[in-house]
């Protein structure tokens, strides 16, 4: 059996500028020529405008595959984001695995670090400010094409070009897109014993445990 691996297009930082009405926000990033240094808050040269929503342990790197951006190009026509990567303020941008085939804990090598995945990427009204459009928040939740994160298990260095090779899986029964339906998309209602089982499962993060233990009650 083959090794589950994606490469990765870019790996790309940014700073909080000025983004709505007072608003600060460093989703727009740009690529990063040569090696990325990767510490226990993600990239180096990497800030969040709001560390209350972003930033820390379990949101250190933010992926978006790639893979769905050609799905976003035929639902937002011309839209000038969708170019390039970077258009959802992620970290990595990657190809070959999405949040179907990513599981919540799966560790990765990432140059020489190693990431595991904490959680899911809970889209908010930045994205739709960012692209000009109303639907894009919304879109993301009933689709799932969110994203995800990364908490660091080892520090280290990586670079564009390379490739993430899947080396731990210990919950192969929840993928990503199951977690952010059950969570983030309504799923809850339908399947309440698998919220409550997420609600005690260390490796999700924090944030989304407290929020599944809500679901739960």
């Amino acid at each position: 059996m083959d090794t589950p691996f994606m490469t990765i297009d870019a790996l790309l930082v940014g700073t909080p500028v000025p983004f709505r009405d007072g608003d600060y926000s460093a989703i727009a990033k740009t690529p990063v020529a040569g090696p990325v240094q990767i510490t226990w808050d993600g990239f180096v040269g990497n800030q969040v405008a709001d560390p209350i929503h972003h930033g820390g342990w379990d949101k250190a790197i933010h992926l978006y595959p790639q893979d769905h951006y050609a799905w976003w190009r035929d639902r937002k026509p011309g839209q000038p984001l969708l170019d390039a990567p970077g258009a959802f303020g992620e970290n990595i941008a990657s190809r070959g695995m999405t949040e179907h085939q990513i599981c919540l804990g799966d560790r990765f090598t990432l140059g020489s670090a190693i990431v595991e995945v904490s959680h899911g990427r809970q889209p908010c009204w930045k994205l739709d400010h960012r692209f000009a459009a109303r639907d894009v928040m919304a879109t993301i939740v009933k689709t799932a094409r969110c994203g995800l994160y990364f908490r660091v298990i080892e520090q280290g260095e990586a670079q564009a070009g390379g490739v993430m090779t899947l080396i731990e899986r210990p919950l192969p029964d929840w993928s990503i897109a199951r977690v952010f339906e059950l969570l983030i998309g309504g799923g809850h209602k339908k399947d309440p014993s698998a919220v409550l089982t997420l609600a005690s499962t260390p490796v999700l993060a924090e944030a989304w445990r407290e929020r599944a233990r809500k679901l739960a009650a």
